[in-house]
Order: C-alpha cells, then sequence, then structure tokens
C-alpha cells in the first residue's frame, strides 16, 4: 500500500511494532518514515499533524485470533476504537479501517451485501464487528470514518503470507504437484489481490467526503466470488502437472459467503479492480519459481503468522502481552 499511496503524490508515515520484520520473501526496503510502536501504546502526539490514517494493524487471521481472546480483543477492538479516537482529537480527517467479509459468517443468503445481517463465528471476526460499531459511533462532521470489508487477500508483496486461500494452493502446487481441498469445495470465498486492495484503498482516500462519510463497503467485485473448488482449479491449471484433491474433512471450515459488490461499483463506477484469480495465480506461481520456494519455506514458520507468532511466544521474544520483551528485536 505504501508504494501505491506515494505514487500518488501522498506523504506516508507507517506505524508497525515489528512482528514480521525477519519474514521477508525478498527485499522490502523501502524508503519510508515510520514509527515502530505498539498500537496499543500510541499517544495524542503520534497522530498530530496527519490528514488520514488507513488502519491496518490486527492479529490477522482466525488462527492467531483464537490463540489468546484478550489479545485481540485489546489489539484488535480496544486499539482501534483508541486509534480512532486519538485521530479525531488530532483533527484527522478520513480515517479508512481495513475490515472483512469474514463477519458474515457462515450465511444462508445467497448473496451479503453491506446490509445484511452479521454473523461472526471467531474472535478475529467479533473483533472486526465491534471494531466497526465503535468507530462509526465516532464519526463528526470533520471526522470521517470510512470500512472497507475486504475479501481474502492474496498475491504477491514483500512480506509474503503462504497461510491465505490462494498463495497457499499456489504453493501446494508447486512444491507437491497438487491441491489439497480439506472442505467439499463448495463454500463460496470472494478474492481480491492485494495490489487491488492497495488501489481501492486510494481510491476511497481520496473520495468526496459526501461519498464516503461513515459508509461501508464490500471491498471487491462480483466476478471475484469464487468456490474453493473452483480456485484449486484454477491453480492446478496454472501449475504444470499440478492435480486437485477434495478430501471433505468433517472438520474443515465450511463458512461460506457470496459477496455483493454493488455498493461500491455503484458509487465508484470509474473505478475497476485489475486482477482476478488466474491472473493472480499465475503471478504468485511465476514469483515461487523466480524464488525457488521450498518445502523448508512452507512448512517452517516465517511465511505463516501463527507459527511465527508462536515462535515469538516460545522463545520469549515477546511477553504474556503480546509485547516485546527486549526492544532491541525492533530492527530492519
Amino acid at each position: 500500500m505504501a508504494p501505491i499511496f506515494r505514487s500518488a503524490g501522498h506523504d506516508v508515515v507507517g506505524l508497525d511494532t515489528g512482528y514480521f520484520n525477519e519474514c521477508s520473501l525478498g527485499d522490502d526496503d523501502l524508503p519510508i518514515a515510520d514509527l515502530k510502536k505498539d498500537i496499543r501504546d500510541l499517544r495524542p502526539a503520534d497522530l498530530a499533524g496527519f490528514d488520514a490514517v488507513v488502519h491496518l494493524a490486527a492479529l490477522s487471521n482466525d488462527p492467531i485470533g483464537n490463540l489468546n481472546g484478550d489479545w485481540t480483543s485489546s489489539i484488535n477492538r480496544d486499539a482501534s476504537i483508541r486509534l480512532a479516537e486519538l485521530a479525531r482529537g488530532a483533527g484527522v480527517q478520513r480515517f479508512l479501517f481495513s475490515s472483512s467479509c469474514i463477519m458474515y459468517g457462515m450465511t444462508e443468503a445467497a448473496i451479503v451485501d453491506e446490509t445484511s445481517p452479521l454473523d461472526p463465528r471467531t474472535e478475529y471476526a467479533r473483533s472486526k464487528v465491534h471494531s466497526e460499531r465503535g468507530i462509526a459511533a465516532l464519526a463528526t462532521s470533520s471526522f470521517s470514518p470510512v470500512f472497507l470489508r475486504n475479501g481474502t487477500v492474496y498475491g504477491l508483496s514483500a512480506r509474503m503470507r503462504l497461510d491465505t486461500v490462494l498463495n497457499d494452493f499456489v504453493a501446494q502446487a508447486c512444491l507437491y504437484g497438487k491441491v489439497i481441498v480439506m472442505s467439499d469445495g463448495k463454500p463460496w470465498r470472494p478474492v481480491i489481490h492485494v495490489e487491488d486492495v492497495a488501489r481501492s484503498f486510494l481510491n476511497i482516500l481520496e473520495a468526496p467526503t459526501e461519498l464516503v462519510h461513515n459508509a461501508v463497503f464490500n471491498n471487491g467485485a462480483d466476478r471475484l466470488n469464487y468456490q474453493i473448488s473452483e480456485l484449486a482449479t484454477i491453480v492446478a491449471e496454472s501449475v504444470p502437472g499440478a492435480t486437485v484433491e477434495i478430501h471433505a474433512s468433517a472438520g474443515a471450515d465450511q463458512r461460506t459467503y457470496k459477496a455483493s459488490f454493488a455498493k461500491l461499483r455503484d458509487t465508484f463506477p470509474d473505478f475497476s479492480f485489475r486482477w482476478d484469480a488466474r491472473a493472480g495465480a499465475k503471478q504468485v506461481y511465476d514469483a515461487y519459481q523466480a524464488i525457488e520456494l521450498s518445502r523448508d519455506d512452507y512448512e517452517g514458520k516465517r511465511f505463516n503468522r501463527l507459527r511465527w507468532l508462536r515462535y515469538l511466544i516460545e522463545a520469549k521474544r515477546v511477553d504474556g502481552s503480546l509485547r516485546w520483551s527486549d526492544s532491541s528485536v525492533l530492527i530492519g
């Protein structure tokens, strides 16, 4: 997101506690000012002078969210609402919150839109619901929060994650010659390329206030809804010699939600998403080939958020509140 915002002429300052500083796939030395600080420890002065905040920070998926409910509540919910309070107090005008379509849960509706009932099934999903509600209540004529409910993000990035569905499927196909689907393959997922996420956030950042003030948008396009089995097939067709195996495990994730993105499309008819799953799978495959992705990369801890966080805990590099035990690790 930072280089895309920079290329559009914005001055960008990053904020990150640095859990994943050592998890780079390649060179991610973007020359950008940054503040190495835990979001829970921000002070009013940290927000002074900014026109907008793009809030992406969170314990970022269900398995991590389930590690410790208190961590998820304090980081994803409480710190998010407090960040919005600090931003409003500092005169920040636009506050973009990175939310998730995961809050729709396992819906019986054919298609879910921004008015559909929310059915969060995990700590992570619940934290997004509570954050949206808490931040929305802070809106004023001079403070405009906007909520972007992303689909499942994939695609190439410097701090690559191999634990999101399309990235994971491509890695399996490259390393083992097969894509294993643990469910029956029928659940629906809206997926979105990381570059398109950044472009959509930029579009919202620059939009007239009257179009986005305290508004919720499913972030994606209708054509980017796929069933899991379809994603697996696309990946297998993108990786020479790969096949698909459907295991239909009884304990598999059966959440399903097919999202409508009509509101975003109708509000911004001139904006379009550039990537689809087939183009994205090819990009990720080519990247894995170029870096010679290994089984150690896939099965190890650096590119799986849950495994890496567990490593930091077990190595006592972070303490019982998930804060750094030694500030010297905040390098790079």
